[in-house]
């Protein structure tokens, strides 16, 4: 294996003392601005970086921002291109961190920033965090929380305006008996989903049926056996609506699989719009929330935090809208 290059090495290459070469890197006064360039030069042709952890013992700032996720899957990779966005032309850079997480559990927010705080990050961003009343000594901003609002900043979407606009487009297009497939249950924006869903039926007076109503947990397999289980009943939904677009593409699939054709059969929309969305055939008709703009957001909050300086505001809610794709159209007569 390689030895990775020193600062040692550096120094030797340049002719200069370890400490010059230092004072080069870190942008001190005390050399020339032509050895500083040529020390940068000679850094930069044997490969060397200066260790994350060395730097913030010294400097007490490592200007990395840690992104902390239960897990990588669409939503979380979309917000974290946003924070990219956000921190670009900033001093900034990005590390990515997932902490494992079993379904019903919490706290991994905490074990990650213990691990993380103080030595490899100035500042972390948390996504759809299980607890918010962590103890860290870095600026947080929370992203999609369970909780909602908390003492934290927070950024999220209108998940139930959204839900709201999805369940109505089903409903002013004929269908009566619209099924649901619900998220994780521990979140509150799938829970306000639940809840939009449910005053869409209300104020288009219909009957709020538990049966149509199967929880997906935002996973595909399990979306997929929610959705053949309502579709193979006698008396199966004419639309269903999913609480993401991982489980609406789920529900297509177990259209397909028992041969009921999208949307003339069927129709299906999905909340997020993940590029899937999009591309899938059908195209999905979805509830669009901004996850880039939630990751640029909040990257806009932490870096206001960690100037010093006090957020416009601590919790931003973005409004959603509603794209009217191909999984969507009038229910068939008979």
């Amino acid at each position: 294996m390689k030895r990775r290059t020193t600062i040692g090495d550096v120094a030797k290459a340049a002719g200069v003392s370890v400490s010059t070469v230092s004072k080069a890197l870190n942008g001190r006064y005390g050399i020339s601005t032509e050895t500083a360039e040529r020390i940068s030069q000679i850094a930069g042709e044997l490969g060397y970086e200066s260790s994350l952890v060395a730097s913030s013992m010294r400097a007490r700032r490592t200007g990395v921002i840690g992104i902390l996720v239960p897990d990588f899957e669409p939503f979380s990779a979309e917000v974290l291109k946003g924070v990219a966005s956000g921190l670009r032309g900033t001093r900034y850079e990005v590390l990515a961190y997932s902490g494992t997480r079993q379904h019903g559990s919490s706290g991994w927010e905490r074990r990650s920033l213990s691990r993380l705080s103080g030595t490899l990050i100035d500042g972390a961003i948390l996504v759809t965090p299980s607890v918010l009343d962590v103890a860290t000594d870095v600026p947080i901003v929370a992203i999609d929380p369970h909780t909602g609002p908390a003492d934290i900043p927070t950024v999220e979407s209108d998940s139930f305006a959204g839900a709201l606009q999805a369940t109505t487009h089903l409903i002013e297009l004929g269908h009566r008996r619209i099924g649901y497939v619900a998220g994780r249950p521990d979140l509150r924006s799938s829970r306000l989903r639940e809840a939009g869903y449910r005053q869409a039926l209300s104020d288009a007076g219909l009957d709020f049926d538990p049966s149509l109503v199967r929880v997906g947990l935002y996973e595909t397999d399990i979306s997929r056996e929610t959705a053949t289980d309502m579709l193979t009943r006698s008396d199966r939904p004419t639309a269903i609506f999913a609480a993401n677009d991982l489980s609406a593409i789920a529900v297509i699939q177990a259209a397909g699989e028992l041969g009921i054709e999208v949307p003339t059969e069927l129709s299906v929309v999905g909340f997020d719009d993940i590029p899937e969305a999009a591309r899938i055939s059908p195209p999905l008709t979805t509830v669009r929330q901004g996850m880039q703009s939630l990751g640029a957001i909040a990257a806009e909050i932490l870096m206001t935090l960690l100037e010093g300086g006090t957020p416009d505001s601590r919790h931003v809610r973005l409004e959603t809208r509603l794209l009217v794709r191909d999984s969507t159209a009038a229910p068939r007569l008979g």
